[in-house]
């Protein structure tokens, strides 16, 4: 019962994390926002090695939990930040990197030889119909000056996430999550340190909002959620895990509404319905003979 609701309570603490970008980005930097993020994420983890006897990958599991953090936390993270810096909307953000399990799904046939059931092509089809429909209503920018930058750094987080949760599931299968979790932030934050240094100002606009959305991404975003993500790549398949992404883009159009007051519409309803009936139909088990995941 459990292992039912991981996927669900991760969609619903994920989504928050577009939520809190548009709203810590009021006052810190994209770079320098990150860069703090995950300062207070290893500060907090590493506690954490003690109380659950976890220990530090070593060697080529060290390296490998770099390159997982460099893509799911540096591109995933550092793309979808600055596009929303850069007057991308959380919900054209989350519509974009949302795609994750259509791409997820090409890689996978394109590179490891797997192959779908026809009735989960029906699901990644309709999935991305209610996504669309979910975030419809949300696509105003709030500053077109770069526009075409926005969506240049919105498809490497997409990019970011795809490679690093497939990466993840090739290389770091078989390591400690929260020792595996510490090297990722390390690696997440040497990219932002120079950014924030060289690139940025590094200002900080310290008040109790800032405090209160730095806070809420590092324990539930940086800790919980990606803990979760992590779990689940884990124990699960890669189509599987990407298809739950499906649920990101109306869970973060939800949040909206209830934080910022936006509209949801019946049109997003709908969406929202495709969107988990889609995460439904491509989780389904595959026979063996046709759609067994074998990442080698």
């Amino acid at each position: 019962m459990l292992t039912k609701v991981i996927p669900f309570l991760f969609v619903i603490l994920w989504s928050s994390g577009f939520i809190g970008a548009q709203y810590g980005l009021q006052f810190a930097e994209p770079a320098t926002f990150l860069f703090i993020r995950m300062c207070i994420s290893i500060i907090i983890f590493i506690p954490l090695l003690c109380i659950f006897n976890s220990v530090l990958p070593k060697g080529k599991d060290a390296l490998h939990s770099f390159i997982s953090g460099f893509l799911i936390h540096g591109l995933y993270l550092g793309g979808t930040y600055q596009a929303i810096n850069l007057g991308m909307s959380s919900g054209l953000s989350a519509l974009i990197v949302g795609i994750q399990p259509i791409l997820t799904a090409i890689i996978l046939i394109s590179f490891q030889k797997q192959r779908l059931l026809f009735i989960q092509w029906i699901g990644l089809s309709i999935g991305f119909i209610g996504i669309s429909l979910v975030v419809q209503g949300n696509m105003n920018w709030i500053n077109t000056e770069h526009k075409y930058l926005a969506y240049g750094f919105a498809f490497i987080a997409l990019f970011g996430i795809t490679l690093g949760t497939l990466y993840q599931k090739r290389y770091c299968k078989n390591t400690d999550l929260i020792g595996s979790t510490v090297w990722q932030y390390i690696a997440a934050l040497l990219i932002f340190l120079p950014i924030a240094l060289f690139k940025e100002n590094m200002a900080v606009t310290w008040n109790i909002q800032f405090i209160f959305g730095v806070m809420w991404l590092v324990l539930v975003v940086s800790v919980a959620a990606v803990l979760l993500l992590l779990y689940m790549i884990k124990q699960g398949s890669s189509s599987s895990v990407a298809s739950i992404f499906y649920l990101v883009p109306p869970m973060t159009t939800l949040q909206a509404w209830i934080v910022f007051n936006e509209q949801f519409s019946l049109q997003e309803a709908i969406g929202f319905t495709l969107a988990a009936m889609a995460v439904y139909l491509v989780s389904r088990k595959s026979t063996p003979n046709l759609s067994k995941i074998t990442i080698k």
